[in-house]
């Protein structure tokens, strides 16, 4: 079944046409179509999560809201960790995404879990802060990502944390110290995942360390399924809301 699946998520990604006047129905058109296979081949190509996760506090009684939460798979990324938690929101737009995540909370009989579809951008629980904010390889697929961190700052109390792993190119420029990235992968990367909507950028990290004070940030590089030689550039960062 893995080569199927996996013939089954490429076909989606490289050949399949995305569809839709709004930016729900395109993620449901990706998605709807493999959303089943999903975890299976995306834990091959999105790295970091369980590094990302492993090292933010889920303190007890809180709050953790995982914006563009997908399948669930995050959930499985913090398990037993979250039993002393108030409550832990996963939010995403893609309805079949949302289902498949329903379905793992369900099973795992996760009762302080509550999935919601909904906007990253937008959505907030009907009251208090949250003292973990999260996305996941979600901001590259969030059209107005600067407003997604806005919100996600406007959602934590203070001293709370942002985690956030996702794919990016440096600037031409970076700051001392930064990695930097060649022309080539500062062209080839955004190229190659546009077609799918996914919009890799200069830009998170600036952004991010503007709004937020800097506690942990790694620059990486990780293998791509069926690329063995190449290897694509992604991000971990945590901040704390001053």
């Amino acid at each position: 079944m893995g080569l199927i699946n996996d013939a089954k998520v490429l076909w989606h990604m490289a050949v399949s046409p995305i569809q839709g006047d709004s930016h729900q129905q395109r993620l449901e058109s990706f998605y709807a179509g493999q959303a089943d296979a999903y975890d299976e081949f995306r834990k091959r190509l999105l790295h970091g999560r369980e590094d990302l996760y492993a090292s933010l506090e889920m303190p007890e009684g809180g709050v953790w809201i995982d914006l563009g939460g997908g399948t669930g798979s995050n959930l499985e990324c913090v398990g037993d960790r979250m039993a002393p938690l108030k409550q832990a929101y996963l939010v995403d737009l893609t309805p079949s995404l949302v289902e498949v995540a329903r379905k793992r909370v369900e099973a795992r009989g996760w009762n302080n879990v509550t999935v919601v579809e909904g906007d990253a951008t937008a959505w907030r629980p009907e009251e208090g802060l949250a003292d973990v904010v999260t996305f996941s390889y979600s901001l590259t697929m969030i059209p107005d990502w600067f407003k997604a961190i806005d919100h996600a700052l406007s959602l934590l109390k203070p001293g709370g944390r942002i985690g956030v792993v996702d794919f990016y190119i440096a600037r031409k420029y970076p700051p001392d110290g930064r990695v930097t990235h060649g022309w080539g992968t500062r062209t080839f990367w955004p190229a190659w995942f546009v077609n799918d909507n996914v919009y890799l950028t200069t830009e998170h990290l600036p952004y991010l360390e503007h709004h937020f004070e800097l506690e942990r940030l790694e620059e990486r590089r990780a293998k791509v399924p069926y690329l063995p030689i190449v290897r694509v550039p992604y991000y971990l960062f945590v901040g704390r809301k001053r």
